[in-house]
C-alpha cells in the first residue's frame, strides 16, 4: 500500500506559497475538518504534559471523527486505507477476547501520527512565506559546483528540520529553475540530477536523528527504553553516514563532460543562511530543555514549541490581526489540503498497531527462535527489512508498527534498545531514497522528469547498496560496543 502523491508539470517553478501541492483556488474551507484535527493535536499534547487528565482517551476517541471527516471527500485507492482498516477492525471483533484494547492502541497510535502531523505544519506554513528562507534556498542552490552537492546536502538537512517534505519541494524548484540557466543538455543533465540527489539525501539523512521526523518520533514512542538523550547521538552518527557516503560518491563518480560549464556567481552572501541558522535555535534549544528539564518525552516537547515558534513568527511575519486570520485559514483551508496524507499516515499507524494482534496468534510459536538468534544478526536484519518492504509498496510507517508488537522485547532478544533504534531509524532512511512509493523519491523524479522508480534504484541503487553495508556495519557494531 502507497500513496501516490499529485505533482504540478515539469520543471514548472512555484511561487513562495506553493510549497503544497495544491493551489490556493483550489482551497474549499472544511472548518469542522481543521478544528477536529486542532481538538485531536490538543489532546495529544495534554497526554503529555497532563497525562492524568485522560487526554489520551480523549485523543483516541476523536480518530474516528476525524477519519470520517477525511474520508468524506476521498476516492479510490487513499479510500482504500480506510477500509482496510475497517476490515482489521472487523477481524479483530471476529477473533474474539479483549479486542477493544488492541483497537484503543490503534486510535492512540492514529491519533499521536495525525498530530504530529498538524504540528509539524503550522511550521511549515509559516515557513512557506517567509522571504528569507526563499532567499536562504537560492543562495544554496546557486553554489558553484566544488561547494554545491555539500552545500544543498546540509541546506536540504536544515530545511527539512522547518520543512519536512516541503524541503525537497522548495529546494528541488530553486534547483531546477538554477540549472535551467545552463543552455547545454549535457550539463543540464548532470547538474540537475546532482543537486537533487543532495537534496534528497540531505533529507534522509537528517531521519534517523531529528526530533521532528516521523522515524524519531514512532520509532521512540515504541522504544521506551530508548529515550531521545540516549538516541541522539549515535543517530548522528547515522545521519552523517547517510550524507557523507553521498558527497563521497558525488566526488569519486563525477561525471566526464564534453565541455566545461560557465560559472555563475550564487546572488547574495553567507548572511543568507543566518535567519535559518537562528530558526533551528530557537526550535532546537527549547525542545531539548524540555526533554531534558521535565523529562517528558521529545515528542511531546515538540508537540509544544513547534506550534508555539509557528505562532511567534506568523505574529511577526504579519502582526497580531494578521496572525489571526492566518490562523483561521490554517485551520478550515490549509489543513484539510492534507487530507490524503492525513489519511494515509494515521490508517498506516492504525493498522500496524492493531493488525499487529490478528498476527500475534500465528507468529507467537517463532518467538523462541527469533530469541535465539545472536543480537547483532537482528540488527543487520532490521536494517533492511524496511528497505525491502518499501519496494513492495509497505509505507514505513507501517511495516514498523506491524513489526514490532511481534518481536519478543529487546532484553529478550539480547539487543540494547538503542541498537535497535539506530537499526530502525537506519533502514527508514534507506527507505526513503530507494522505495518508488516513498514521497521523497515520487518527489524528486517529478523534478527530474523521471520515474520514482528510476530514482530509487538506478540513481539511488549502488548508493544504497553502499550505504546499507554501512549502517548495517554501524548497526551491529554499536550494538556489540553497547
Amino acid at each position: 500500500m502507497a500513496f501516490q502523491f499529485r505533482f504540478p508539470a515539469r520543471r514548472a517553478v512555484r511561487p513562495a506559497r506553493a510549497v503544497h501541492d495544491a493551489p490556493p483556488a483550489a482551497m474549499r474551507p472544511e472548518p469542522l475538518l481543521g478544528m477536529a484535527l486542532v481538538a485531536l493535536t490538543v489532546c495529544v499534547t495534554l497526554k503529555d504534559w497532563a497525562p492524568a487528565t485522560g487526554a489520551g482517551l480523549a485523543a483516541a476517541l476523536l480518530v474516528p471523527v476525524v477519519v470520517a471527516l477525511l474520508a468524506w471527500r476521498l476516492r479510490g485507492r487513499r479510500l482504500g486505507f480506510v477500509v482496510v482498516a475497517l476490515l482489521v477492525t472487523a477481524a479483530l471483533w471476529a477473533q474474539g477476547g479483549d479486542w477493544t484494547a488492541r483497537v484503543l492502541a490503534g486510535f492512540g497510535s492514529a491519533a499521536f501520527i495525525g498530530a504530529f502531523f498538524v504540528a509539524l505544519a503550522t511550521l511549515r506554513s509559516a515557513a512557506e512565506t517567509s522571504p528569507a528562507i526563499r532567499a536562504c534556498g537560492q543562495y544554496l542552490a546557486a553554489q558553484p559546483p566544488g561547494r554545491r552537492y555539500l552545500a544543498l546536502t546540509l541546506g536540504g538537512q536544515a530545511f527539512s528540520v522547518l520543512l519536512n517534505y516541503g524541503s525537497i519541494a522548495l529546494l528541488g524548484s530553486l534547483s531546477v529553475a538554477s540549472s535551467e540557466r545552463e543552455p547545454d543538455p549535457e550539463i543540464r543533465f548532470h547538474r540537475t540530477r546532482r543537486m537533487l540527489l543532495a537534496i534528497q539525501r540531505g533529507f534522509v539523512s537528517v531521519l534517523p536523528w531529528s526530533p521532528l521526523s516521523f522515524s524519531v518520533a514512532i520509532t521512540g514512542a515504541l522504544l521506551p527504553g530508548a529515550p531521545y538523550k540516549s538516541t541522539v547521538l549515535p543517530a548522528m552518527v547515522t545521519g552523517l553516514i547517510v550524507a557523507g557516503t553521498g558527497w563521497a560518491m558525488d566526488q569519486i563518480f563525477k561525471p566526464k563532460l564534453s565541455r566545461t560549464p560557465v560559472r555563475h556567481a550564487p546572488e547574495g552572501g553567507p548572511k543568507a543562511v543566518l535567519p535559518l541558522v537562528l530558526l533551528l535555535a530557537l526550535l532546537g534549544l527549547p525542545v531539548w530543555l524540555l526533554h531534558v528539564a521535565f523529562e517528558v518525552r521529545v515528542v511531546g516537547a515538540v508537540l509544544l514549541v513547534v506550534p508555539l515558534l509557528a505562532l511567534g513568527w506568523v505574529l511577526l511575519q504579519e502582526g497580531p490581526r494578521g496572525a489571526l486570520a492566518r490562523a483561521g485559514r490554517y485551520t478550515a483551508c490549509e489543513l484539510p489540503r492534507y487530507r490524503p496524507e492525513l489519511t494515509l499516515l494515521m490508517m498506516a499507524g492504525y493498522i500496524g498497531t492493531a493488525g499487529a494482534g490478528l498476527l500475534a496468534p500465528h507468529v507467537a510459536e517463532f518467538a523462541p527462535l527469533i530469541e535465539a538468534l545472536p543480537g547483532p544478526l537482528i540488527l543487520g536484519l532490521l536494517v533492511w527489512f524496511i528497505p525491502v518492504t518499501g519496494q513492495v509498496g509497505m509505507n514505513p510507517i507501517l511495516a514498523v508498527t506491524l513489526l514490532f508488537p511481534l518481536l519478543p522485547s529487546p532484553e529478550a532478544m539480547g539487543v540494547n534498545p538503542v541498537a535497535l533504534f539506530i537499526a530502525i531509524t537506519a533502514g527508514w532512511a534507506i527507505s526513503g531514497i530507494t522505495s518508488p512509493f516513498t514521497a521523497t523519491t515520487l518527489l524528486t523524479g517529478n523534478f527530474a522528469g523521471k520515474s520514482a522508480l528510476h530514482v530509487g534504484l538506478k540513481w539511488n541503487g549502488a548508493y544504497a547498496l553502499v550505504t546499507g553495508v554501512l549502517l548495517t556495519l554501524w548497526a551491529v557494531g554499536f550494538g556489540l560496543w553497547s
